[in-house]
């Protein structure tokens, strides 16, 4: 079963900036992520609240072994603002709600 691909994206940013940092993450995965089994299939947007939470999912991701990206923006002083991870745990998201959604 291929995994799917999870982009967690900031909701402090507007609508527009986070679908932009959402496409930076996928394609920092597609870019320099690691070796998995996603084939631009399940693209999955999950919305948390602010950097400091997308950095403890960072931390979290990293104890559970689950490889990731997370890409920074040079535009808004190299804050972290979205990161990707491929994974066929979707239990691990959970707790979080759709992003982008209106």
């Amino acid at each position: 079963m291929d995994e799917k691909l999870y982009v967690l994206v900031r909701e402090d940013l507007s609508t527009p900036q986070q679908a932009v940092q959402a496409g930076h993450a996928v394609a920092e995965y597609l870019l320099r992520g690691p070796k998995s089994s996603w084939t631009n299939g399940t693209l999955v947007y999950l919305g948390v609240p602010n950097e400091e939470r997308l950095n403890r999912w960072s931390v979290n991701l990293d104890f559970l072994g689950i490889p990731f990206v997370v890409f920074k923006e040079p535009d808004i002083g190299n804050e972290v603002t979205a990161l990707a991870a491929a994974t066929n745990n979707e239990r691990v998201f959970k707790s979080l709600q759709l992003a982008l959604s209106a």
